[in-house]
């Protein structure tokens, strides 16, 4: 496995020395792609913040970004640490947007529009947000409650991410991968089970009938899991009753059952591997024996010496990052 890092300056192109490793971490939501790496200052090698930067293995670009933040050590003052995000760092600003009928790719547009962000494939999300008012939020923020009001009426999940310079989006269903992790390949993992985050076994909507100065409320409950957990009750308040009910069911759906934690470590490194795609898991786990597609929440690529490990959070069924 051969790797490079290129740093452009002023129109030169510069190939400085990696000092150890370089690490990609990717989230599934709400984080820029970010790179890190100590690089051997050169005689000649010269780059600010704000240089692009891309890393390559084996020759395919896999990572494009910016350089953040230049660090030096008093002891090792030859080596810069640079910290390089992606142009999805940008979706940190904030704003005000009101928008109506738009599907959530045509805010991903919209906003790439106004910000001048590189747009690549982004996936027909189908669903039409009937109007949203999102007052002093962040992008990622306005963003993600498209996607998510766009999971709520038709179950299905997009996932956001920049693919070597332009924002894409893509069905999850879409991002399935033929890559096993079993005890072979993994090197450890970290296990946990749980009802005391993302659990619910009563869902509660309300709407605010300014027709009729009422409250509409719409519920959906398990009474077997209230029985056994007590009330972990979902609430919110939502603009429309349209397919109301019908969300409730999906968000008990969803949320009625334990979670689980699933953290892999040292597994055999795959540049096509990032948060969103889909992975079959094969392992003894205690109280079952997993062997299904979990989805990538988050993952941390390292390349050292010739080698590539990641570390994976993983998602899926009952497992939550």
């Amino acid at each position: 496995m051969t790797y490079e890092l290129l740093i452009q300056h002023q129109g030169a192109v510069m190939l400085p020395p990696v000092v150890e490793s370089v690490s990609i971490e990717w989230e599934r939501q709400g984080q820029p792609g970010k790179l890190t790496a100590d690089i051997v200052k050169t005689p000649g090698l010269s780059f600010q913040e704000g240089d692009p930067c891309r890393f390559s293995v084996d020759g395919t670009p896999i990572f494009y970004g910016f350089v953040f933040e230049k660090a030096r050590k008093g002891s090792m003052d030859q080596v810069i640490t640079i910290t390089v995000y992606d142009q999805l760092y940008y979706l940190k600003n904030k704003d005000t947007y009101v928008y109506s009928n738009k599907t959530a790719a045509a805010v991903i547009r919209m906003i790439a529009e106004d910000f001048q962000l590189n747009v690549g494939a982004l996936a027909d999300t189908g669903y039409t947000i009937a109007s949203r008012v999102e007052d002093n939020k962040t992008l990622f923020d306005i963003i993600q409650t498209a996607l998510d009001e766009t999971l709520k009426a038709t179950s299905q999940m997009y996932v956001l991410y920049d693919d070597v310079g332009k924002l894409t989006l893509k069905n999850i269903g879409d991002m399935k991968l033929g890559l096993l992790v079993d005890n072979e390949t993994a090197g450890d993992f970290d296990y946990k089970t749980s009802i005391a985050s993302q659990t619910y076994d009563k869902v509660k909507l309300s709407y605010e009938n300014k027709d009729t100065g009422k409250r509409e409320i719409f519920i959906a409950q398990d009474g077997s899991s209230i029985n056994q957990w007590g009330v972990l009750q979902y609430y919110e308040k939502i603009d429309s009753t349209a397919n109301a009910k019908a969300m409730a069911d999906a968000l008990l759906s969803l949320y009625n059952t334990k979670t689980r934690t699933l953290k892999l470590k040292d597994v055999l490194g795959d540049v096509r591997v990032r948060a969103g795609t889909m992975l079959v898991v094969m392992l003894g786990l205690g109280d079952m024996n997993l062997s299904s597609y979990l989805m990538v929440e988050q993952v941390k690529h390292t390349f050292s010496n010739e080698q590539h490990v990641m570390d994976l959070n993983m998602r899926g069924g009952t497992f939550v990052a």
